[in-house]
């Protein structure tokens, strides 16, 4: 049965009030109900869509999923009324009784979080992957060993940003640059976003960080914790498992951050070369999924940021026909256009930000082109290419504005890619 401290059960004498009816709001209530107390859960697309002053005034505690931002007029409704606000991660915490470590960074960190616990179970350790990823930090606590696990917990910046209870003994993080700027403002807020991780962590934890953390926290004149620990891909360069995924360019970073962290806990790295050979990242993560007479088809659906797309470009030595745009989140689109002109044959372009990027693009002297759907414009694609050339969906935004997810996008793609493929 879940535990719940004795610091939120006064507060639960009445309904908590839980926002989003996600995995992240559902698997509070279940934790909720499991201890035999109520909750009502308020989504804007659910039955009870108004939270409000008179809702509010209703509820003692309140426990918010991701999507909500500190201004979000719910948000506000609930902190006017002296409800006690908690994010997800720091109710799950508030249940956890095992140890953790937190991964972060604008890319890289999903791959990182799954491969980390595949190795640790390969090498007879418990370990389970949660937060971002999927699986909520509370669900874990729904099981009734929870302190027989590791856990390894992705964390976002919108996990992070208003961390109270959450205290990893160890965080990751694997890269910073700009992403998420509709939400954080500018790029020193979404690191600071970032930081309350480090801040968060136990008192002699370990932090394991990429080369351009480092560089950005100097350039914010934010000075990392004594001991902080800097990976380089340089270190690991002849050390990556032959036939890894690691062996790719956008990988390799990961790698470095693994082996650090696997040294740190004194674990012998033949377990993690181990893992590495036999780990496969989870889909629509830079993956071929069809060629035909030297068109190879890349899914990268996942790659949400303009730096997941100079990642995967630079993955590739045939020319590249690009498919990309989506829903806007903040950021430079002139400068994200002239940065990856050089790097594309052509640009297919779809969703919010399509007509924009094709008129910055085509003023590059850069053939680019704007289509209703994807499917269109993988077919464009591939009647303009001729092998060998690569055409990859890595979009560089987010997918709502089309799509349930970057899974279904990816998930399009392919289905378009192989019958084209199987067409030819």
């Amino acid at each position: 049965m879940t535990e719940i401290p004795d610091s939120l059960r006064r507060r639960l004498t009445r309904p908590a009030a839980i926002l989003g009816a996600g995995v992240s709001g559902r698997a509070v209530a279940e934790a909720l109900g499991l201890a035999g107390f109520a909750s009502v859960i308020y989504d804007e697309k659910g039955d009870n869509a108004v939270f409000g002053p008179e809702e509010a005034a209703r509820h003692d505690l309140m426990v918010y999923s991701p999507g909500f931002a500190q201004p979000h007029p719910w948000m506000l409704a609930a902190r006017r009324a002296g409800l006690l606000c908690l994010a997800e991660l720091d109710f799950g915490a508030l249940l956890w009784s095992g140890v953790s470590i937190a991964i972060t960074g604008t890319n890289g960190k999903t791959t990182l979080t799954d491969f980390l616990s595949f190795a640790h179970k390969r090498a007879g350790l418990n370990a389970i992957a949660c937060g971002n990823v999927g699986l909520p930090l509370t669900s874990l606590a729904n099981t009734s060993s929870n302190a027989a696990f590791l856990a390894v917990v992705e964390v976002s910046s919108f996990q992070a940003e208003d961390l109270r209870h959450f205290t990893p003994e160890t965080v990751l993080w694997t890269n910073f640059d700009e992403d998420h700027l509709d939400r954080h403002g500018d790029l020193e807020s979404y690191f600071r976003a970032k930081f309350k991780l480090v801040e968060r962590m136990v008192v002699g934890g370990t932090l394991i960080v990429g080369e351009s953390v480092q560089a950005a926290a100097k350039q914010f004149g934010i000075e990392m914790p004594e001991g902080t620990m800097v990976a380089t891909r340089a270190e690991v360069a002849d050390s990556i498992p032959a036939g890894s995924v690691f062996e790719s360019w956008p990988q390799r970073e990961n790698w470095a951050l693994a082996v650090r962290y696997w040294q740190s806990r004194g674990i012998p790295l033949r377990h993690l070369e181990e893992s590495a050979k036999l780990f496969r990242p989870a889909p629509h993560r830079l993956r071929k999924v069809a060629e035909a007479r030297g068109i190879e088809f890349w899914n990268d659906s996942k790659g949400t940021n303009f730096h997941a797309v100079y990642a995967a470009l630079e993955q590739f030595t045939i020319p590249v026909r690009w498919v990309g745009g989506g829903k806007w989140k903040g950021g430079d689109l002139a400068r994200f256009a002239a940065t990856l002109a050089p790097r594309i044959d052509a640009a297919y372009l779809i969703g919010e930000t399509g007509v924009e990027l094709q008129r910055a693009l085509t003023a590059l002297g850069k053939p680019a082109r704007y289509f209703p759907s994807l499917q269109d414009a993988v077919v464009a694609a591939a009647k303009d290419a001729q092998g060998p050339v690569a055409i990859l969906l890595s979009p560089g935004f987010s997918s709502f504005d089309q799509f349930k997810g970057y899974a279904e996008r990816g998930i399009v793609f392919e289905r378009a890619a192989t019958a084209l493929a199987n067409r030819v």
